[in-house]
C-alpha cells in the first residue's frame, strides 16, 4: 500500500526534492485529484451464496438469542 512517506521518497528519488507529508497530500489530492483509497478486506475464497445463505438462516437464530 502507498504511504505519504512512500510517495514522498519517490518524489525524492525522481526529482530530487524532498517534501513533508502534507506537501504530499495536498500535491497529490489537490493537483492530482486522487483520493485516499484502502483495500478492502474480503478473503479472495468468498461464496456470496453461501453468506446470503448464511444471513437468510443462521443470524435470526443467533440474534434471537435464549
Amino acid at each position: 500500500m502507498w504511504t505519504l512517506e512512500r510517495v514522498g521518497l519517490v518524489v525524492e528519488r525522481v526529482m530530487g526534492v524532498s517534501l513533508s507529508r502534507a506537501s504530499v497530500r495536498r500535491l497529490l489530492t489537490g493537483r492530482l485529484s486522487w483520493s485516499l483509497q484502502r483495500p478492502e478486506r474480503r478473503a479472495v475464497a468468498r461464496h456470496e451464496s453461501e453468506i446470503a445463505r448464511w444471513i437468510a438462516r443462521e443470524w435470526p437464530r443467533i440474534k434471537k438469542g435464549r
